[in-house]
């Protein structure tokens, strides 16, 4: 009888409702895709924050700082002309340059305010330079013209130093000679300059305003290579944080996969397997077997429909007229 017993179906209810296993189903494979999502979200936000700085604040910092020197350069260059030739027009574009100069420096102290002291050591010499160039145009308005024999000296012997230099060219290397023909011009540009400062208060003021312009140039300079590093630094970032997310992502999607296919065995078991244990009840019972063992506990459709289920085979077994008509 013990053995019979235990081949009788049975039908196990407990008291949860069908529709909160559905949605605890549903909301259980929701739950497995959020790492998967917040990792991506996550991940795309990072990257667009460092490309976004390689963009906007470092590699625009570079290109500022370099387009510095080369104003500076052409600052140098005005201020020449206007020490070797006196024109008030050479004055009025070296002092516009320097203007423009105050706004790139401006640019970039809003664009990357790591670099502040930097900046304040730019604006300080662009004001010396600029405190220089204005001392300068007063001597020179006093002064008057320069003498015009200094000027030839030093251009005949610029050109006599050139002459020198092509003729050597073919026992150097092309570095050498470009090397060298930079030293020579960068004479050329002192002894011009040094033609129109015979005055030793103009020589003083002009020694100051080229170590002005130095000073900026070895601060832009400076601030140049340090943004480069920084875009070369956010780059190596950039692609150890795509190797990082491409290993995170991964792992975690397969560590989902794994689960989906779990809970795709397990959630539908749990949700149909009653079911089930009441079909299999009701085919056994239309068979003609009434011995069916139910274990009800709770509330629930689930329940409801084992008790119904329960009652009916209860039903038709005192319609048959089953001596054990009561019901288990």
């Amino acid at each position: 009888m013990d053995w019979k017993r235990k081949r009788l179906p049975r039908v196990f209810a407990r008291g949860k409702s069908m529709r909160r296993r559905v949605a605890y189903s549903l909301a259980i494979v929701r739950l497995i895709l959020v790492p998967v999502l917040l990792l991506a979200v996550y991940y795309l936000f990072r990257m667009g924050w460092i490309v976004d700085r390689i963009v906007s604040v470092d590699a625009a910092v570079a290109m500022q700082a370099e387009r510095a020197s080369i104003v500076m350069l052409d600052a140098q260059r005005t201020e020449r002309n206007y020490f070797l030739l006196h024109d008030p027009d050479d004055l009025k574009t070296n002092q516009q340059t320097l203007e423009e100069l105050q706004q790139m420096i401006q640019s970039i102290r809003d664009v990357q305010p790591e670099e502040i002291e930097t900046t304040e050591k730019m604006q300080a010499d662009l004001k010396a330079y600029q405190g220089g160039m204005r001392k300068a145009a007063e001597r020179i308005n006093e002064a008057g013209q320069p003498p015009i024999n200094r000027l030839r000296g030093a251009v005949s012997s610029y050109e006599k130093d050139l002459n020198n230099i092509l003729r050597g060219a073919q026992r150097g290397s092309r570095a050498a000679l470009i090397r060298e023909l930079h030293q020579r011009t960068s004479r050329f540009d002192a002894e011009v300059a040094a033609a129109g400062t015979e005055d030793p208060v103009l020589q003083s003021i002009s020694a100051q305003i080229q170590n002005s312009a130095s000073s900026f140039l070895r601060q832009a300079t400076g601030l140049e290579q340090r943004s480069w590093n920084r875009v070369e630094n956010d780059h190596h970032e950039a692609r150890r944080l795509m190797i990082r997310a491409e290993w995170v992502l991964g792992s975690v999607s397969l560590l989902v996969l794994l689960i989906s296919i779990w809970v795709s065995y397990v959630l539908p078991r749990e949700v149909v397997q009653p079911l089930l244990d009441l079909k299999a009840a009701v085919d056994h019972a239309a068979a003609g077997n009434y011995e069916i063992e139910f274990d009800v506990q709770g509330k629930g459709e689930v329940v409801q429909l084992a008790d119904s289920v329960r009652g009916l085979i209860a039903h038709v077994r005192e319609k048959k007229g089953d001596p054990d008509s009561s019901p288990p």
